[in-house]
């Protein structure tokens, strides 16, 4: 099937590398303008250059750290002076942080809030008057699969998360009036840049495994028997943020070859 993004704009967050990227680069190459958020400026002129390889619309990106209101705000002011206005909204910033209850400071837990749910806060008050006004609007927040079966040792991420997927629900039923459509993607173990680095980290520690032999192994405890790839969870996305995809919304899909035992 082919799903056409020509003349939206889409502004999406933690677009530099992993998920992020392979989202904006799927959303251009299918005629989206598309606006990237990250923090490190090499990064997002790298991807840029990987998203404009393909793209079919325009593509920008800025500076910004979406854990402080004050860069939210600038990045959202940046986008729109990009691009006039935002259609899709996809707020993807964060990583993984999982440790025992009691190791987890004050300080941990607002640093994952402020990145994983009032990032996604913030920037929704900003772009959905505007999409509710046109009568036309996606947001996808993409959470992982401990939002909805969040296990010990977990926090604070799955806390954040399953905040998140309720942040989701309440927004989907204030924007359907207005044709403005809310989804979570949950993730599962998908290949990104994440998972580069903890192989990475192994291999400094003395580790003599390749990322293949990695991959494979992590793959085989998924019911799938692989990892996802993340081209496979921009494929989704971009479904979610088209008019093929417009009678899906309040939604919390699973992206994970069947790990969550939660539908």
């Amino acid at each position: 099937m082919q799903i056409s993004l020509a003349g939206r704009n889409a502004l999406i967050t933690g677009g530099s590398k992993g998920l992020g990227l392979a989202m904006a680069t799927r959303f251009a190459a299918s005629g989206a303008n598309v606006v990237i958020l990250a923090r490190n400026p090499e990064n997002l002129d790298q991807a840029r250059r990987t998203i404009g390889a393909t793209a079919q619309g325009r593509v920008a990106a800025f500076a910004c750290d979406v854990s402080k209101a004050d860069d939210v705000r600038r990045g959202y002011e940046a986008a729109m002076a990009e691009f006039g206005r935002i259609d899709i909204l996809v707020n993807n910033a964060g990583i993984s942080r999982a440790m025992p209850f009691g190791e987890i400071t004050d300080e941990m837990w607002q640093d994952d809030l402020d990145l994983k749910l009032f990032a996604a806060i913030r920037l929704c008050r900003l772009a959905m008057p505007r999409m509710q006004e046109r009568r036309w609007g996606r947001i996808i927040n993409v959470l992982n699969i401990g939002a909805k079966a969040p296990r010990a040792n977990g926090a604070p991420t799955v806390v954040s998360r399953a905040a998140g997927m309720a942040l989701t629900k309440v927004l989907a039923g204030e924007g359907a009036p207005f044709n403005v459509l809310v989804n979570a993607l949950l993730v599962g173990v998908i290949v990104s840049d994440q998972w580069v680095r903890r192989h990475d980290a192994q291999v400094a520690e003395g580790a003599n495994t390749s990322f293949d032999d990695y991959a494979a192994k992590l793959g085989a405890n998924v019911p799938l028997g692989r990892l996802g790839r993340a081209e496979e969870f921009a494929a989704m996305a971009c479904l979610l943020c088209s008019e093929e995809g417009g009678y899906i919304t309040g939604t919390a899909i699973n992206v994970d070859g069947g790990a969550s035992p939660v539908v």
